[in-house]
């Protein structure tokens, strides 16, 4: 059995290399054209191409979603950007549009992956797609993990699952809600959470309950429980979702299912709680095992549940270390005082806890606190410190 793909998503340069150092074996990315992410999107051509140089010289891929659901005025300019892709050596195209996908069949020789907007539920649909020259069909997130072994055991196909990350409550976020409610077609990229915001339930005109106390949101998705079954059902890529989240959150994420998946092939797994505690430490929303157990109930929604707020644990990025005085260079993302417990955490390794003492700004300038975002911030550390390191407050050490 070989390991499956872990594949991240990236929504700029900087968060593409770090998911890789993490890693992923992959990232995937919106460019600025044909993604549903392209009005958020970081990538322009140069930008990706950089990128995929960076990632084939760690002998790992990069794929470009092009899924939007375009429509006659999004469609211009399609065939140069496909070639464009395949020239600067993308692995792969991310799509929905059957359209799309026949230009990149038809106009490329690059790879081309059915996206989850397709909304693939049966190995019927897979192995359709599959003779019609897909490589890979991500499968809809709306499938039990029984259902899943069911599409692995049938399918000529690769198979992706989506395993960490936002759950849209409408089907394979094939959704209209933002359409409405903002005038932002979610399909062609321009979703605004709306299930996300503070509804107020009324009756008859009368309202029911307290004010903004309702939403429609579903909890993200958090399968550490069922990452053994999936390897053991050889689904090639294991997808984590988030172009949109932060550099901590993708590293921290990327990290803990790394990890995971090296354990279950070194059979030394260790208790799920463990992983749990280490993805809560980048969560800020509630998680749930989404559609793996069956169909979804209350447990798996936000309803009138509050949001759970960011635990400002991440506190810096590493940017440079003396390897002569022991002076680490970092970037304050969340303020901090000297004599503070922090965690390090590293590619490769377990994270590291030390405590600094004195702090100081870039001139040497001794601070009572860290509190300027993105300042930059030295201290002394007797564990090296390297750029993309990620640094925050020790959890367990609080009142130290």
């Amino acid at each position: 059995m070989s390991k499956p793909e872990l594949l991240a998503p990236a929504g700029d340069l900087e968060k593409l290399k770090i998911a890789l150092l993490y890693g992923a074996d992959a990232v995937y990315i919106g460019g600025t054209s044909f993604s549903l992410r392209a009005r958020a999107s970081n990538f322009n051509i140069d930008s990706i191409s950089e990128g995929v140089d960076f990632a084939h010289r760690l002998g790992k891929k990069v794929y470009v979603t092009a899924n939007m659901i375009p429509h006659n005025e999004d469609m211009a300019g399609l065939d140069n950007y496909l070639k464009e892709l395949e020239r600067i050596g993308v692995d792969a195209i991310i799509a929905a549009s059957p359209y799309i996908i026949d230009r990149a069949l038809t106009a490329t020789k690059m790879p081309v992956h059915l996206s989850t907007q397709q909304s693939v539920t049966n190995s019927f649909l897979a192995n359709h797609w599959h003779d019609y020259g897909i490589e890979r069909v991500v499968l809809a997130r709306e499938l039990s993990i029984d259902e899943i072994k069911t599409v692995s055991e049938n399918a000529k196909v690769e198979l992706e699952v989506f395993i960490h990350g936002g759950m849209c409550v409408s089907y394979s976020g094939r959704c209209t809600l933002s359409n409405t409610m903002t005038d932002r077609d979610a399909n062609r990229g321009g979703c605004a959470h709306s299930c996300r915001w503070h509804y107020t339930l009324s009756k008859n005109h009368q309202q029911i309950g307290h004010k903004n106390d309702f939403r429609m949101s579903s909890k993200d998705l958090d399968s550490v429980e069922y990452i053994s079954d999936l390897i053991s059902l050889g689904i090639s890529s294991l997808k984590i979702e988030g172009r949109m989240k932060s550099a901590h959150y993708i590293a921290t994420i990327v990290y803990v299912y790394r990890m995971m998946i090296d354990d279950y092939f070194n059979h030394s797994l260790k208790p799920l709680d463990y992983y749990r505690e280490e993805i809560q430490k980048a969560e800020n929303r509630e998680t749930s095992h989404g559609f793996f157990a069956g169909i979804t109930t209350t447990e798996q929604q936000l309803y009138n549940d509050d949001l759970k707020l960011p635990t400002q644990d991440f506190i810096a990025i590493g940017l440079d270390y003396d390897e002569v005085t022991k002076i680490a260079t970092v970037e304050q993302r969340n303020n901090f005082k000297p004599y503070s417990t922090i965690e390090i955490i590293s590619p490769n390794k377990l994270p590291e806890i030390i405590e600094i003492a004195e702090i100081t700004d870039i001139d040497g300038n001794t601070l009572d606190t860290a509190r300027h975002p993105l300042q930059k911030i030295k201290f002394y550390s007797p564990i090296p410190i390297q750029k993309y390191d990620m640094i925050r407050m020790c959890k367990s050490c609080k009142n130290h």
